[in-house]
């Protein structure tokens, strides 16, 4: 089963929140070890990244109701972690916590022959957590890269997680297991 590794808004505008920024090393080394193992079996690799337009376009209802938007494009806020490793790697923007909604994700993963995709990145209760129900609706298997996520409210995080890996029978893959996956990708072919 082929497999793709998504790195989720592991930009600098999350890690503003003093809850993701004192886990920002942990989960830096976690992702870069991640891309660098997608590299060495040449497992589709993809960095998903947060813009908004200042014209309030793309603005969630929660920004509207705040009238506070963030990530802007072009901005620093927007750029991904300097010390995160996605050189050559390729980008996808997404204006929602789904990596599905108003993309070309589903397109991407077919076209690489994707069966099943390892999140990593933030927020565990938002983004990664919306991207993998989406991928439940779509029929794509879910794991989890456990130390390669974070989130600013663990309680949250933790509920979501239960929901998902019970009810829609993803996975948490610890480090090892989540590199073994990585590691298959030579086995399986591109359809």
């Amino acid at each position: 089963m082929r497999t793709a590794l998504l790195i989720i808004d592991m930009q600098n505008s999350f890690f503003e929140f003093p809850e993701l920024a004192a886990q920002r090393g942990r989960l830096v080394a976690a992702c870069n070890e991640l891309i660098a193992a997608a590299r060495s079996s040449e497992a589709p690799a993809l960095v998903v990244r947060t813009e908004h337009e200042r014209d309030r376009s793309t603005w969630t209802l929660a920004m509207l109701d705040d009238g506070q938007g963030f990530a802007f494009r072009g901005t620093e806020q927007a750029e991904s972690l300097a010390e995160l490793d996605v050189e050559g790697l390729p980008q996808l923007v997404k204006r929602r916590d789904s990596a599905f909604v108003g993309t070309d994700l589903l397109q991407r993963l077919r076209t690489w022959g994707t069966e099943r995709i390892l999140l990593a990145g933030v927020s565990t209760h938002l983004c990664l957590a919306q991207t993998a129900a989406d991928a439940y609706a779509l029929n794509l298997r879910v794991a989890f890269a456990a130390e390669a996520m974070g989130a600013d409210d663990a309680e949250q995080a933790d509920a979501m997680l239960t929901i998902l890996l019970e009810q829609y029978r993803q996975e948490r893959l610890d480090r090892e297991d989540a590199l073994a996956l990585l590691s298959q990708a030579k086995e399986a072919p591109v359809s």
